[in-house]
């Protein structure tokens, strides 16, 4: 039917109109304000706020709310469309905490909420949320909330991006409401707890569009397929890293071949060789299966995946070599193979890897040489052969194009850096990691042209040169430095250092101490020929303040007294002057030092007491003020320090008792008195001490220390010389797993306590050279650990407890010179020791000993295998039951005869057949003899 005209031309003008409206309104929306009703509503979210930065201080009533900081208005109708009050790293803001208030239910049309990052520690997730039926996005991730994820949030159907990851303890009773969540494109729930959640996998499944899935640290243990096929026909990022699947790489992956980019599968006990499955995987981009404990070969088939860009396999048990057709991966940027266990040579045709940019190889057992073909690769950035069996030389042409090359990390490796002293490198390093790898003998000076370099480690590369005057004011760039181990040499009086960590130890340097900046933490100086006296480093910046935490200048020949100044030096952690000439007494004003680590000052000439003020340094783990010639007595305070796990204070001239307050030191793992004049007796509380009881965790209080920011680089380890078995050997390293006590040749006297039996964990013990008494306590075999027991030159008396022999990892036993007696218990382990063990005991008898031990003893020896006192033999019951026994069986014999005619008979026939053979026989000799 034809529309009239009249109405057509209505129609017109209404279109005009209308055009003519929404064209102003759309020129004018620049200006379009807020409603009353939504900035109250705002106001009164803010209320609910504790905003510390005052970031939302513009909110106010004078201002429009669609102007104020994290608040977007639509430019047409001006409702408020988004609320973004994320505080991401690096944001000059302060975490949003407080509460959240359901006046946001008045933003009807809100469509993105983002509070993530911010801090509603211990706060559930607001249920009403889930009645904001217009967003389609809601962020709450890393903002510390709790409890039960409600179920409400199912109720927003039109939400398209959840991300509820890493919350402080959120916890999931069941996941139907998710189901709900037929729009939703993005789930992130990392941190929660799904581990009860056994049909997790076939809830998330039905999600029809669902494209990310972040279930990261969820605690999940089970990998079961969804019953029939696998509904993620979008799913492109799938992430389960960090749970315990424990279990082989699940076959339903290969239901994912054609829509999944992105497969995190690293961190979950991932066992069994890596299958053909993953191969088809035929638009994967990234995969990541670090962290686990997959093994046997690398499929070859691996090479198939054209499109993949990232590939991590390393900290597994892979074997055997790398695959050739790992040169097919034309889009690979990063390939990380790193801790495994690859044998073979690397591919030469990896050169034709273009667009590789990190190669790490490093920590395997790989052979040959580094091709030239890597130096091809015009895009690596980073190239990690560290901890291998590669070797041979590398030259200039083996670098020639890497013209992008930042990190080259080449330790322990066999390869040797062969290249022209005029050699200019065609990259800017920013991480030269070297050590353990042949740089020298000539100084490298390729590293001047060097101008971006934060991390150099050169360690035992073999250098032996003098340093070049160029390079200390090069190193003013350097963050990290360590050119320990080598046979540098130089004079460092006028060097001024500025590296935040410094290790020259193990050199040849000489002169004075050089200077540092306030930017040095760690300044390791020690086994060098560094002389002079100390006084002029302490007290050379009085008034600039010092970061340095670790200073150690021991093994050297610094001299004098140590000063004054240490109240500059208040950031101190660990102090090593040990093995030097100092003389003169430990200084008062070391107490300034309150966030002391370790003290060590072994080795010197120090005299006088222990200063008081050093209680103040109330953290410290680490004392050893050895051989030196201090005096008076231990203070009673050093016995209160509840951190100490190292007390040496051996060979000084330290006299008095060991108090009683010694058995709080229950962290104590090296206790070393030995050398000095103490007198008195052994505390009996010693099964207090929880760490030699082995009542700790080895690992709780670590002896090596990081520093730095932003590379990982353990400088500094303690270390203590010791004497467990008569050698002084250095500990490091294992440091953390002695535990020892020494109190030889002092003066100390009565009885060993038995209560010492209970220290399980004790590794050696050295008790020689006192004047203690009584017996060897019986249950001393309970001490399991034990390597090193010397008891030698003492009076003690007794046997030698049978518990001894229990000891199977005694390796040094000395238990010669005291008044020990009986025999030697039997044992493989106590007759493996030579005699010189138990010489000096007179009455000792028995293997290893010469002297055999008297029948008697024998006897002794056998009844006490059936009686726990050992002496039965000896006792009045022994000599009843013997004359019970005895006319028990005389009057059982008379009684048969007695009353049994045939056997009376019998027996008195014969007694006279006896009495005639015995005089028969009698005849004939004395005849024979007269005859002779």
């Amino acid at each position: 039917m034809a529309v009239p005209y009249a109405t057509q031309v209505l129609l017109l003008i209404l279109s005009t109109v209308t055009t003519l409206q929404f064209s102003a309104s759309k020129a004018a929306g620049l200006n379009m304000t807020c409603s009353e009703k939504e900035r109250n509503a705002l106001l009164s979210f803010k209320h609910g706020l504790a905003d510390a930065s005052n970031r939302l201080s513009s909110w106010s009533d004078e201002e429009d709310c669609c102007t104020w900081p994290g608040v977007h208005c639509d430019n047409i109708t001006g409702q408020v469309m988004e609320l973004n009050l994320d505080t991401p790293v690096g944001s000059p803001y302060r975490e949003l905490s407080g509460e959240i208030s359901p006046s946001l239910l008045e933003l009807k049309s809100l469509i993105r909420l983002d509070l993530s990052s911010n801090y509603f520690v211990l706060t559930p997730i607001p249920s009403f949320l889930g009645s904001m039926e217009s967003l389609r996005y809601l962020d709450l991730s890393l903002s510390g909330f709790m409890g039960l994820i409600p179920h409400q949030l199912g109720n927003l159907s039109n939400l398209q991006h959840l991300n509820l990851g890493y919350n402080y303890a959120l916890q999931i009773d069941n996941l139907n409401w998710i189901s709900r969540l037929s729009s939703l494109e993005y789930l992130d729930l990392s941190g929660s707890d799904l581990h009860k959640e056994a049909d997790w996998f076939q809830v998330l499944s039905a999600l029809p569009s669902l494209s990310e899935l972040h279930l990261e640290n969820c605690q999940i243990d089970n990998l079961r397929p969804p019953i029939g096929k696998t509904n993620f026909t979008h799913l492109q990022v799938l992430d389960l890293s960090n749970n315990n699947l424990n279990q082989e790489i699940p076959s339903w992956l290969s239901n994912l071949s054609t829509t999944l980019v992105q497969l995190d599968l690293h961190s979950n006990f991932l066992q069994g060789e890596i299958p053909q499955i993953i191969t088809s995987l035929q638009n994967i981009q990234t995969l990541d299966m670090q962290n686990n404990q997959l093994s046997g070969a690398l499929p070859d088939s691996l090479g198939k995946l054209k499109h993949l860009e990232v590939l991590d396999l390393s900290n597994n048990t892979i074997i055997y070599p790398i695959p050739s057709s790992f040169a097919n991966l034309s889009s690979l940027r990063a390939l990380n193979l790193a801790h495994n266990q690859l044998n073979g040579t690397i591919p030469k045709s990896f050169g034709f890897l273009k667009n590789l940019q990190v190669l790490n190889l490093g920590v395997n057992s790989l052979t040959g040489d580094m091709p030239v073909t890597l130096g091809t690769l015009s895009n690596l950035v980073t190239l990690d052969l560290s901890s291998t069996l590669l070797e041979g030389s590398i030259k200039e042409l083996n670098l020639v194009k890497l013209l992008k090359l930042k990190e080259l990390r080449l330790s322990s490796t066999n390869l040797f850096l062969s290249v022209n002293s005029s050699w200019v490198p065609p990259f800017q390093l920013e991480y030269v990691l070297l050590s353990s790898c042949g740089v020298g003998p000539k100084f490298p000076e390729w590293l001047k042209k060097q101008s971006s370099v934060k991390v150099l480690t050169m360690s035992k590369a073999g250098i032996a040169d003098l340093v070049p005057s160029w390079f200390w004011n090069w190193t003013l760039q350097i963050e990290f430095l360590d050119m320990s181990n080598n046979l540098l040499s130089g004079d460092l009086s006028n060097v001024f250092l500025n590296s935040s960590v410094i290790n020259l130890s193990s050199n040849l340097f000489k002169g004075k101490l050089p200077s540092v900046s306030a930017n040095v933490e760690v300044l390791n100086i020690a086994n060098n020929s560094i002389s002079g006296t100390i006084s002029p480093f302490l007290c050379g910046k009085t008034n600039a303040t010092n970061n340095l935490s670790v200073l150690d200048v021991s093994n050297n020949v610094l001299s004098g007294e140590l000063g004054h100044c240490w109240v500059h030096w208040q950031a101190l952690v660990h102090l090593n002057l040990g093995s030097n000439n100092l003389s003169g007494e430990i200084p008062n004003s070391i107490g300034y030092l309150s966030q002391l680590v370790s003290l060590l000052l072994d080795d010197n000439g120090f005299s006088g007491y222990i200063p008081s003020t050093l209680q103040n340094c109330s953290t410290l783990k680490f004392i050893d003020m050895g051989n030196n010639q201090l005096s008076d007595t231990i203070p009673t305070w050093m016995w209160e320090m509840q951190y100490l796990m190292v007390l040496r204070l051996r060979s000084n001239n330290f006299e008095g008792s060991i108090a009683q307050k010694m058995c709080q030191l229950s962290s104590l793992i090296v206790l070393d008195l030995a050398n000095n004049s103490l007198s008195g007796s052994i505390p009996n509380c010693l099964d207090d001490m929880k760490t030699m009881a082995g009542e700790d965790d080895f690992f709780a209080n670590p002896l090596s220390y990081s520093y730095g920011s932003d590379f990982s680089y353990n400088i500094y380890k303690e270390s203590l010389v010791l004497v467990p078995k008569g050698d002084e050997l250095e500990y490091r390293d294992n440091l953390i797993l002695v535990r020892m006590i020494d109190l030889s040749s002092n003066k100390l006297s009565g009885a060993i306590p038995p209560e010492i039996s209970k220290l399980s964990a004790l590794r050696f013990l050295n008790l020689s050279r006192n004047h203690l008494s009584g017996e060897i306590p019986k249950d001393m075999g309970k001490m399991k650990l034990l390597e090193s027991l010397d008891l030698s030159l003492n009076h003690i008396s007794g046997e030698i407890p049978q518990s001894l022999s229990d000891l199977s990892f005694l390796s040094f036993l000395n238990l010669s010179y005291n008044n020990l007696s009986g025999r030697i218990p039997t044992s493989t382990q106590l007759q493996s020791f030579e005699a010189l063990s138990y010489t000096g005991n007179p009455d000792l008898c028995g293997p290893p000993l010469t002297n055999n031990c008297t029948s008697k003893e024998k006897l002794s020896e056998s009844a006490s295998v059936g009686h726990a006192d050992g002496n039965f033999f000896g006792t009045s019951e022994f000599y009843i039951g013997m004359g019970v026994g005895f006319a028990a069986g005389f009057w059982g014999v008379c009684s048969v005869i007695f009353f049994n005619r045939t056997w009376r008979h019998a027996y008195f026939h014969f007694l006279d057949h006896l009495k005639d053979l015995i005089y028969v026989t009698i005849v004939l000799k004395v005849r024979r003899f007269v005859v002779k």
